[in-house]
């Protein structure tokens, strides 16, 4: 079942740049990993959001992904509250949200028409 992690990071002033470059070219080639997104949260935070096949394979590619953050470890400030460099929660979808798909170019030309006649 395809599972998700969400890692969360505050980056020290003035290394967001070198931070955000370390990760646009990462090639985890962690097994299991399908992909996912940095996202800037604020100027100093950013998350860090990964698809995965299960959440098995999250645990199996822990001790990978430590390796990974020991990389640009020195570019991030603690969180306070005792939570460290990370806040990272893991786990699998229970609820997968649908898109609502936005009208082609066909459907929106039979509407005007459609519209046109009753007029």
């Amino acid at each position: 079942m395809t599972a998700f992690n969400i890692v969360r990071f505050r980056v020290k002033p003035g290394h967001q740049e070198q931070f955000m470059a370390q990760h646009r070219g990462m090639n985890p080639g962690l097994k299991g990993f399908r992909g996912g997104s940095l996202v800037r949260t604020g100027e100093d935070t950013f998350c860090l959001i990964g698809e995965w096949a299960s959440f098995q394979k999250i645990v199996d590619a822990r001790p990978l992904m430590i390796n990974i953050l020991d990389g640009f470890r020195e570019h991030l400030e603690d969180l306070g509250g005792g939570l460290g460099l990370t806040d990272p929660v893991s786990g699998e979808v229970v609820v997968k949200l649908r898109t609502t798909k936005a009208p082609t170019k066909k459907s929106r030309a039979k509407k005007t028409t459609k519209r046109k006649k009753h007029l």
